[in-house]
């Protein structure tokens, strides 16, 4: 097999003209610069040099390696200066996919964080809910998932702690669930509430994984919620609210970048939580530039 270092050995025996020429370039030895090239007529299983006298000039198998040899050998280089700089954090791109609260809380604040400690690392930025950004970072399509489960109520979600099992994850926050009334609502100026104090009221509801979450909270407070609405943008949510048409249960996040206008917000009980994490594969949290970020995501959550 012919080696990089080889085709180094041979390049500088070719532009000095001599073994002792090249060791003087090369910092070596001239018995190395003999054996380095020993060895790689060896792989060429032919002669690669000519010695007449004190001059040593190439085979016309030499001259034919060493033009392959300049190319090989520049794209090697090349390699190995943008690999320095994406280990650098000089260069280098993180592809982040996030739920839409994340996105509006969490992620700008990381992503101005990251642009400024290492400008030249490109982040982009990407929306999906879990499960579907789970497996979004399994294909390949992302670096990073931010994502959400909620603690299992009577096997509410069995599937979302087995599917992170093989995954990296980094927590970044948990985030309480808060009630949210109609201002005209007999609650509205209670403080909180229990959820079985919303048992004749009409619900609006989030995203799927959300939905299933809530059905079964509420059962565990002894009713079942009527669904009237159900959308994944956390502002209809809160417009829905805010025009009288039910009450929902929503992340505190989510209520972080949006004005609840004409709707009031109450502790609920029992307290529910969602933990929020950054999930990677195991090869990908080895890389400098997704470490970086997940830092970035984990410093937002703290600020």
């Amino acid at each position: 097999m012919i080696e990089a270092r080889h085709l180094r050995v041979l390049r500088a025996v070719a532009r000095t003209g001599s073994f002792s020429g090249a060791a003087r370039e090369l910092g070596c030895t001239q018995p190395a610069v003999s054996q380095q090239m020993k060895a790689l007529e060896q792989s060429a299983r032919t002669p690669l040099l000519v010695r007449t006298g004190r001059e040593t000039r190439l085979t016309q198998a030499g001259e034919a390696l060493l033009r392959h040899a300049v190319g090989i050998l520049a794209g090697l280089t090349a390699a190995e200066e943008e690999v320095a700089a994406i280990a650098g954090l000089r260069a280098g791109r993180v592809r982040l996919v996030s739920f839409p609260s994340g996105s509006s809380t969490l992620v700008p604040t990381a992503l101005a964080a990251m642009r400024a400690a290492h400008p030249g690392t490109r982040v982009s930025l990407d929306e999906a809910e879990p499960p579907r950004s789970v497996g979004m970072l399994r294909n390949g399509d992302c670096e990073i998932a931010l994502a959400f489960r909620y603690p299992e109520v009577r096997g509410a979600d069995p599937a979302a702690g087995a599917e992170w099992d093989d995954l990296v994850v980094r927590p970044i926050l948990v985030d309480r669930l808060v009630g949210l009334v109609p201002e005209g609502h007999r609650l509205a100026t209670a403080g909180r509430a229990g959820f079985a104090e919303l048992a004749d009221d009409p619900w609006i509801a989030g995203c799927q994984r959300c939905r299933r979450h809530l059905v079964e909270v509420c059962e565990g407070a002894g009713f079942t919620p009527r669904i009237d609405y159900a959308t994944d943008d956390y502002p209809a949510v809160i417009g829905l609210v805010g025009a009288g048409l039910g009450v929902a249960a929503l992340p505190e996040l989510a209520l972080e970048s949006v004005r609840p206008k004409g709707a009031r917000t109450l502790v609920m009980e029992p307290a529910v939580q969602r933990e929020i994490v950054a999930l990677t594969l195991p090869d990908l949290a080895q890389v400098p530039a997704v470490e970086a970020m997940l830092d970035q995501l984990a410093a937002a959550a703290r600020r």
